[in-house]
């Protein structure tokens, strides 16, 4: 977890614009994997203290007095526990890699021509904002319309797997 410290520390964007000035030419793929590689420490962290807050519960405690292997308390009863939690950072992390790809299109050190990015469009048509607005406008709305669909998407996935849910399912 030190490393993991470490790695939050740095602000994400530097990191992201020398990954992807280093590797932005290879691919937008190549560059969605080193997204992923720079973004994982807040999702760790955050599965991590689940993970410690639910080992001092008490059903664990119960499960581990009857002798149950810790590898069956963490797949049969801390793993389903942390699957709301688990999903819904991984959502937020999708759309924060979202907005952070479009940062770095549009600051140039993203995807390369002739691949296209919602944030290269912003760029490209920043200077005809005043006289043809709609070109400025629309990949912007379409970035918002990505971040808040993979959220609402958590927020479902979330809703149907927490087994820690109380409303009862139609």
């Amino acid at each position: 977890m030190r490393l993991t410290d470490v790695m939050i520390t740095i602000p994400v964007l530097i990191i992201a614009a020398i990954v992807g000035r280093t590797f932005g030419d290879s691919g937008i793929v190549i560059l969605a994997v080193c997204i992923g590689l720079v973004t994982w420490p807040t999702l760790s962290r955050l599965i991590r203290g689940e993970f410690l807050s639910l080992r001092e519960k008490e059903f664990v405690e119960a499960a581990r007095a009857l002798g149950t292997s810790s590898r069956r308390i963490i797949f049969r009863h801390i793993l389903p526990n942390t699957v709301g939690v688990i999903i819904v950072s991984a959502t937020l992390a999708v759309a924060n890699a979202v907005l952070l790809e479009s940062a770095l299109s549009f600051l140039g050190v993203g995807v390369q021509p002739p691949d296209v990015s919602l944030g290269q469009l912003i760029d490209t048509y920043r200077s005809a904002m005043t006289t043809r607005p709609w070109l400025f406008w629309w990949p912007g709305v379409f970035i918002i319309a990505i971040a808040l669909s993979i959220n609402f998407i958590g927020d479902g996935l979330r809703d149907a797997f927490d087994p820690r849910q109380t409303r009862v399912r139609a």
